[in-house]
């Protein structure tokens, strides 16, 4: 064995996110050729100031650092790439086009199944070179604090990676 490998780690944090993040890509993929089953919608939290979110001026004013969107009865153009997700979204009577990284994603919440993630930055001193600044973080939770879904939406469980990380 080399000394190389004695100091390296595997990268967890990185290797989960982006395994969480595929998952996104898949529902939504699906979603998009598909349609939304039964009672599933979505509540996705997202960073606005993100490069590569794209959102109306008057969208980005309202909501400087983070928004929350739902994809629930209306919605239109839900196009899905290994980057992210393009879809139109009704704000008012005013459809609206956005553009949100998957890398922009905070949370995803499906309270119909009680399902949820969230993606934290990473403070820990602790964490290797190769671990992910935003990795996934399995964190347990309801969804009504998360997402503030609509009264009556079951409150979903979210998984926090934390719990799993050095030094917690």
């Amino acid at each position: 064995m080399s000394d190389n490998n004695k100091n390296a780690s595997i990268a967890y944090g990185r290797l989960m996110h982006h395994a969480m993040r595929g998952l996104i890509q898949t529902v939504l993929q699906d979603v998009a050729e598909h349609g939304l089953p039964g009672d599933h919608h979505f509540f996705i939290t997202f960073d606005t100031q993100h490069p590569g979110v794209a959102i109306a001026d008057w969208l980005e004013d309202r909501y400087p650092e983070e928004m929350t969107v739902v994809i629930q009865h209306w919605y239109d153009n839900l196009m899905v790439d290994d980057d992210g997700f393009g879809i139109t979204l009704n704000f008012g009577d005013s459809p609206e086009p956005l553009r949100i990284p998957f890398d922009a994603i905070l949370t995803f919440v499906d309270p119909s199944v009680e399902f949820g993630l969230r993606f934290e930055s990473s403070t820990n001193a602790t964490d290797g070179p190769d671990d992910d600044p935003k990795a996934t973080t399995p964190i347990r939770s309801n969804a009504k604090d998360d997402a503030k879904p609509a009264k009556g939406a079951h409150d979903a469980d979210v998984v926090r990676l934390d719990t799993f990380r050095k030094g917690h």
